[in-house]
């Protein structure tokens, strides 16, 4: 039996139909009756599919022929991501210097999941156009300390708010900094007092993104 004659079987033991089941998993009735006819084979939503049908994934995927076992799913990455609603965000390993870090080196990028929810309370930013990356130094503390972790909105390339936090780089340094436009100079400023402020012209700065969380360790 193919996984779509198999719904079929669990959906008629069952006595619903693929509307009902649709709305159970949270999906179209498109997409559960392309399931069924063999037009998709798509797994991504069979675990929810599965636990509506009181089987398991092993049974609809044929790895086992007793719709009664309920088999722990082994889920992938994806999947499990989507069941706990997770959203993927890159992280960098390079630490923007709050004085200047030079930028001409390897940078490894990986992938992290983070709670929905908590993301959504911070920016409204699609995760693709969010990094995590770290600050080095101390000339923005007490607001960013040495290894804090940032968060970089690269959707904001265009300093429209004087004096928020910005990542930046002038040439091969990258930095985080306040940044204010005066006509066609910019002025770089820190928040530590005893950091004097510092100028670029607008042609030099190239804007990363904007700071929009400051994360440290307790």
């Amino acid at each position: 039996m193919s996984v779509g004659e198999r719904i079929a079987d669990r959906l008629q033991a069952a006595k619903l139909s693929q509307s009902e089941l649709a709305r159970r998993v949270g999906l179209r009735q498109s997409t559960v009756s392309a399931l069924i006819r063999g037009e998709s084979r798509s797994s991504a939503h069979l675990h929810k599919i599965a636990s509506a049908l009181g089987t398991s994934v092993q049974f609809l995927s044929g790895e086992t022929d007793d719709p009664e076992t309920l088999m722990p799913a082994v889920l992938s990455k994806e999947e499990m991501a989507e069941q706990l609603d997770l959203v993927p965000i890159a992280s960098i390993d390079l630490e923007y210097g709050m004085g200047g870090t030079f930028m001409d080196v390897g940078v490894e990028e990986a992938i992290r999941l983070f709670p929905r929810g908590f993301i959504e309370t911070i920016t409204h930013t699609p995760p693709v156009l969010l990094t995590f990356a770290r600050g080095r130094g101390d000339s923005m503390a007490p607001t960013i300390n040495d290894s804090d972790l940032v968060l970089i909105d690269r959707s904001q390339r265009v300093v429209r708010e004087q004096d928020a936090l910005w990542a930046f780089t002038i040439g091969e340094v990258g930095m985080i900094k306040r940044l204010r436009i005066r006509g066609e100079k910019v002025m770089i400023l820190s928040d530590n007092d005893r950091v004097p402020p510092d100028e670029a012209s607008v042609e030099e700065v190239n804007i990363v993104g904007r700071i929009s969380f400051i994360g440290r360790r307790v």
